[in-house]
């Protein structure tokens, strides 16, 4: 990476972070979240970086939020991150950080260098989804922990209260973690079909797998080629929030995008409508039983 030094300061007064819905009251011991698919860019942080917006958009879980949002008029509540994935990656720790990226990188700090970061997609991407480098030099370690305090935390801390809400209602609770996944991830893994939705419950630890396997069956009777932990067990969320002495229990959902949308493009195709329909259908009816688990 290049000596120049990318500065700059983002005024988060005027960043609305969160955007919630059905969080008033709760029909069922379920919460969803959705971290990966905000479409908010900072104009401090796109005016350092050479990419397009839609190269700063091109890791985002595309439209997962608007799958996601009906989810609410069922009393299931719905906790969606609006700024975008390559500013923050709230599905990683917050210490999952590139020493490498910094050039003002604490001297008494332990570098976390795990595949994520070796690869550049930790708490603060290095590239697009492209391999593409977003910034022209090295960032501010100061700077990031501003990010850290006024979008991780925030959007963590949220979180929390909910899942705490719901525990106190129900004396159980399952966060949902909602994502998509880019359709060539279905091309490198030997002897599977096309995958078209994929759960991880971290190969049964972070939930009862008659969670797991309910949901699986509801998304295969729509027509869905559903696997479990193959290619995505789980990642921070799933693994983070999990306590099941406590009976909070966490399982990601993975929806191939090219069901719904044209990748290239990041434009909705014609079932988008029909995809939103479907899933939307089979969580609420996983909401439904875990009334009777």
């Amino acid at each position: 990476m290049s000596d120049n030094r990318c500065d700059f300061s983002v005024d988060y007064k005027n960043l609305s972070v969160l955007k919630e819905s059905g969080t008033e009251d709760f029909a069922y011991p379920l919460i969803v979240s959705v971290p990966h698919a905000g479409t908010l860019i900072p104009d401090e942080f796109s005016k350092i970086s050479s990419l397009t917006e839609q190269q700063l958009l091109s890791n985002a879980d595309l439209f997962a939020d608007e799958l996601a949002e009906p989810l609410a008029f069922y009393g299931i509540p719905v906790l969606s991150l609006q700024t975008a994935r390559s500013f923050i990656d709230v599905n990683r720790d917050k210490i999952e950080l590139d020493a490498n990226m910094f050039y003002d990188y604490p001297a008494d700090k332990i570098a976390i260098q795990n595949n994520r970061c070796r690869f550049g997609l930790g708490l603060i991407h290095r590239i697009d989804a492209y391999n593409n480098p977003i910034y022209n030099g090295l960032i501010s370690y100061k700077e990031v922990q501003q990010r850290i305090k006024n979008v991780y935390d925030v959007y963590h801390k949220r979180l929390q209260q909910l899942i705490g809400k719901c525990l106190k209602k129900f004396g159980v609770c399952l966060l949902l973690d909602y994502h998509s996944m880019p359709s060539k991830i279905c091309d490198i893994i030997p002897d599977n079909p096309k995958i078209d939705c994929c759960l991880g419950d971290l190969f049964s630890q972070s939930c009862p797998p008659q969670y797991t396997a309910f949901l699986q069956e509801q998304l295969q009777n729509k027509g869905y080629m559903t696997t479990v932990n193959v290619p995505y067990s789980g990642a921070f969320t799933t693994f983070n929030y999990c306590q099941p002495r406590r009976k909070i229990y966490t399982l990601q959902l993975e929806l191939n995008r090219s069901i719904y949308a044209d990748e290239k493009s990041f434009k909705k195709n014609p079932d988008f409508q029909i995809v939103g329909s479907n899933v939307t259908a089979c969580v609420q009816a996983l909401a439904k039983k875990m009334l009777d688990f």
